[in-house]
């Protein structure tokens, strides 16, 4: 089992873990409603992608 032989600073090791974080997630317009979305994903509020209904959204739920 391998052991360090010297103790690793608390500096050395928050730099070497620099690159380990976790990245915001990047949002798109929705061409057809304008809502938010995640890119290359249907949009949840009006279930379009690319053009073409691909989510059937419930009748309660286009009315408003």
């Amino acid at each position: 089992m391998a052991v360090p032989k010297k103790k690793v600073s608390k500096s050395r090791g928050r730099k070497r873990r620099t690159h380990q974080k976790v990245s915001v997630p990047t949002y798109t317009t929705c061409p057809e409603c304008k809502e938010t979305k995640l890119p290359h994903a249907a949009c949840l509020a009006c279930g379009v992608y690319r053009g073409r209904s691909v989510i059937r959204q419930s009748v309660a739920q286009s009315e408003e």
